[in-house]
């Protein structure tokens, strides 16, 4: 288990940083100081799915790059590199503008981004209960 990728074993597949969110699922003692830890892979990737249809809703995010520029900023990552492997792996150029409430669109969306931040593919049935749990 130590093994994995720090995201993998917080549950916290998007790597998403501590924050005063109170996220569903969330682990009742965090102790990685940096990253969110979930009790299960499902809630982890509730708060990415949830996240980037905030994004969507609140910062007017449209196509992907958008979306990732504002996920995994410059300042902390190659984002055009970031924003070149979401899209390879989605199978969409970077204008592609995702519809927050498809289904199939937003676990392939969750599960590109999680394959970047974590270098694992996901396990689908874990990003399809996170969308379920929405």
């Amino acid at each position: 288990m130590t093994h994995l990728p720090r995201g993998l074993r917080n549950n916290n597949p998007g790597n998403i940083r501590l924050s005063k969110d109170k996220w569903q699922g969330l682990r009742q003692e965090q102790t990685d100081g940096t990253f969110f830890q979930f009790i299960a892979p499902m809630w982890g990737y509730r708060a990415l799915i949830r996240t980037l249809q905030n994004y969507h809703r609140l910062h007017g995010c449209r196509n992907i790059a958008e979306y990732i520029n504002r996920w995994a900023p410059a300042t902390e990552n190659h984002t055009s590199g970031y924003i070149s492997a979401v899209c390879r792996e989605m199978q969409v150029p970077t204008t592609f503008e995702p519809d927050v409430n498809d289904q199939a669109t937003m676990c392939a969306f969750a599960s590109a981004i999680s394959l970047v931040e974590n270098g694992i593919p996901a396990v689908q049935q874990d990003v399809l209960d996170g969308w379920k749990a929405l």
